[in-house]
């Protein structure tokens, strides 16, 4: 990699808008679609997301899940995904939230984050919920390799509340603990740093929380979990610039058609840059 990923994602955030699109095969989307659930119709699912968006969106965020429920031959797919995706230009964030400890992390840091892998990703989801440190090996092979990581740190879940807004011993909460080891990883980085959050876009007002961690922040929930556009500025506040909002079901159901994904994909991103405040 020439340039770190937090460079590489403020350039396609700037020149492309500030839109990540799923790839979210739910069985239900494929039926919907008229698929059949399964690897085929996985992979012609993908294929047509890849071919009518991968010239516009900043980022793509496969799920691995949906994949990997089809065994090797759906990784398989993921995999062409990926490496078709980044071809065409887009970066890919793979949604696999991997989080364990020393050697198993390691492990799972170089599925997703190693140069050589059929999975390489420009980023990853992670769980830092076994403790900060224990994603040590995936930040250290993100530097390496010019990747990036998004931490679970503010999730759309209502379940999540329960760990995140844990109080310490030192009057801090959990969420907000992973936003400071954030802005330490991102200390000094330009224009962006490469180690963001998952911040959910149904939070609401959440002035207490520091979120210039000078990196991106992942904000799902936009679309079919009630967030819009709109909501934005209010819910990221002076941060919204390093907002990258996710949109799946909402871009996705309108598939298979590919000029009906494209003209959908294309209403988001454009209500997304108008409820951005004027450079």
């Amino acid at each position: 990699m020439t340039e770190p990923f937090g460079a590489r994602l403020r350039h396609a955030m700037d020149e492309r808008g500030p839109l990540c699109v799923g790839i979210d095969p739910h069985a239900s989307l494929l039926t919907e679609w008229g698929l059949t659930d399964d690897v085929s119709g996985l992979e012609r699912f993908s294929r047509t997301v890849v071919e009518a968006l991968s010239d516009r969106v900043a980022v793509f965020k496969p799920q691995s899940a949906f994949f990997e429920r089809f065994g090797s031959r759906g990784v398989a797919v993921l995999e062409k995904t990926v490496q078709e995706a980044r071809a065409a230009g887009a970066l890919v964030l793979m949604d696999a939230k991997r989080g364990d400890i020393g050697s198993t992390m390691a492990a799972y840091a170089e599925a997703f984050l190693h140069n050589d892998s059929p999975l390489f990703s420009d980023a990853l989801t992670v769980s830092p919920y076994l403790g900060y440190g224990s994603l040590s090996p995936a930040v250290a092979l993100a530097r390496e390799s010019g990747a990036g990581l998004f931490v679970l740190a503010l999730t759309s879940n209502p379940e999540g509340g329960e760990v995140q807004h844990a109080v310490r011993a030192d009057g801090r909460n959990v969420g907000a603990t992973m936003l400071a080891h954030l802005a330490a990883e991102n200390t000094g980085e330009e224009p962006l740093g490469s180690f963001g959050a998952v911040v959910g876009a149904t939070l609401g007002d959440l002035s207490t929380y520091d979120l210039d961690i000078n990196g991106p922040l992942l904000a799902p929930g936009v679309g079919a979990q009630g967030a819009t556009p709109a909501d934005l500025p209010r819910v990221f506040g002076a941060a919204i610039r390093n907002v990258l909002p996710n949109v799946s079901r909402g871009v996705l159901r309108h598939g298979p058609d590919a000029g009906a994904l494209r003209d959908s994909a294309e209403r988001f991103a454009d209500e997304i840059r108008s409820a951005l405040p004027s450079a």
